[in-house]
């Protein structure tokens, strides 16, 4: 008896793979004339869409590459749950400024850079949904307080309102501990406020995160200039155990060069204070004057440059150009800040080095002279190093120099603090795990620490100093460098 071959069933298809949602944004015509922020977000639809793209890897590499240990995996599938205040909640167990992070760190570096969907394709938007989540419980009036441990009776004082401060802040007030935070300047958020434009960074989506850890009970006390109006000792004097100093890199480095002291040389960190924190570009509206230039020169190759030339450019300038002496592959700058700058018109001139500025009579620039380099091996940044090319000089016509080169470490609290050591940069030294420094009782975190670096880098050290300061405050750490 001869049996028939059964049929073979044709395979299911497979299902069609996700591609990485876009995020829709002002146009460049647009958006170049005004400060608004540039991208506007994901709809709930696309957050959604976006968030079943994340597979729930058993072993998450993306929650290894976030320096504030974020469950990564637990606030996505709320998202694709449509549990969206949930999410954010779930964000705000490791982070207290969401919406912050979501607009500015550099995700692709970070835990999108080691997202398992991003091997075979792009990585889950991590970023993006995370500010999705922040901003809509937000804008929904849906914020719920954690549960705050009982009052231990112990006092931290934070210098520095930036994003180091703010992250020791929102941890340590909710075990329990009396928080309060010294700002030198007017205004809470550090170089989230004085450093990164509107466009980029609203400064109401600042204060709302700022407004969240002061709901939570910590006290914020502004124009107060620990290193002058009161020091270290005197804050143990009044009280405090311990004490973590965040004071940031505001200080600006410049090229050396001749005609660097010309009228229209600016350090970025100036530059753009003038325009973020004090709103020049609403002058006359706000009282703080900002040069109108025509012709703009920005130094550097990093995110503070883009923001510098980003601004200038918003200001009604007829063209900028960033001056940059390594090529475009080894920028700093995100590439997605790099990508927006070139979307609105900055020009790039690449392997190319000023040796000196221009002026005139009246001590105004008027061009720059520079040198074209290429590149040769690569230096202890891991870059390849940038040689110049003799010969080779040749001027552009500017009227204004914007300097973006790097920044050191704030010098005022150092200085004045005796006991606490620094390296040979200014920096405080501090232990790289903990934060502890060489005076007792003294943590430090961020770019004080590290030199000029990300928000969510001094976030991750705020964490680190939190987890150290809470040990000591309770008696688990009785240890202490000598």
């Amino acid at each position: 008896m001869s049996v028939s071959p059964v049929p073979k069933q044709a395979a299911p298809a497979k299902k069609p793979k996700i591609p990485r949602q876009p995020m829709p944004e002002q146009p460049p015509e647009e958006r170049k004339h005004n400060f608004e922020e540039v991208p506007y977000g994901y709809s709930p639809e696309t957050a959604v869409v976006e968030a079943t793209r994340c597979i729930q890897c058993k072993k998450p590499k993306c929650v290894d590459g976030c320096p504030v240990e974020i469950d990564i995996p637990g606030f996505i599938k709320l998202i694709a749950e449509r549990e969206f205040a949930a999410a954010a909640r779930k964000l705000k167990e490791a982070n207290a400024l969401p919406a912050i992070c979501g607009r500015v760190c550099p995700q692709e570096d970070q835990c999108e850079k080691v997202c398992v969907t991003g091997i075979k394709g792009e990585p889950v938007a991590i970023g993006r949904l995370e500010r999705f989540a922040a901003d809509w419980e937000r804008d929904h009036n849906l914020i719920e307080l954690p549960e705050i441990a009982p009052p231990t009776g112990k006092r931290v004082a934070i210098v520095g309102a930036g994003p180091a401060g703010l992250t020791v802040a929102g941890d340590l007030i909710k075990l329990g501990h009396a928080v309060t935070i010294f700002e030198a300047l007017h205004k809470t958020g550090g170089v989230l406020v004085y450093g990164i434009p509107e466009f980029r960074l609203p400064k109401s989506i600042v204060q709302a995160e700022v407004d969240y850890v002061a709901s939570l009970g910590v006290e914020i006390i502004t124009s107060a200039v620990i290193g002058r109006t009161m020091s270290i000792d005197d804050l143990f004097t009044d009280g405090f155990d311990a004490i973590f100093v965040g004071t940031g890199a505001g200080l600006p480095y410049f090229l050396g060069v001749p005609g660097e002291n010309l009228n229209g040389v600016f350090s970025a960190n100036e530059y753009l204070t003038r325009s973020n924190l004090m709103r020049a570009y609403e002058f006359p509206k706000s009282d703080t004057p900002i040069v109108r230039s025509r012709l703009v020169c920005v130094l550097g190759g990093g995110n503070v440059a883009m923001d510098a030339a980003r601004t200038a450019l918003r200001l009604g300038a007829e063209k900028v150009s960033v001056v940059y002496r390594r090529s475009r592959k080894e920028m700093p700058a995100r590439i997605e800040e790099i990508h927006h700058a070139e979307e609105e018109g900055i020009e790039f001139q690449f392997l190319t080095n000023p040796t000196k500025i221009i002026g005139n009579d009246d001590g105004w620039v008027t061009a720059m002279e520079c040198l074209r380099y290429e590149l040769g091996e690569p230096d202890a940044s891991g870059r390849r190093k940038p040689v110049p090319i003799p010969g080779t000089e040749f001027e552009i016509e500017c009227d204004t120099v914007i300097v973006s080169i790097g920044n050191g470490a704030n010098p005022l609290l150092p200085a004045a603090t005796p006991g606490l050591e620094t390296n040979r940069w200014g920096n405080i030294t501090a232990d790289s795990t903990t934060g502890k420094t060489s005076k007792k009782g003294v943590w430090a975190g961020g770019d004080i620490v590290i030199g000029a670096a990300t928000v969510i880098l001094a976030m991750g050290a705020g964490r680190q100093a939190a987890r150290s300061i809470h040990a000591y405050l309770t008696g688990e750490d009785t240890s202490w460098p000598s």
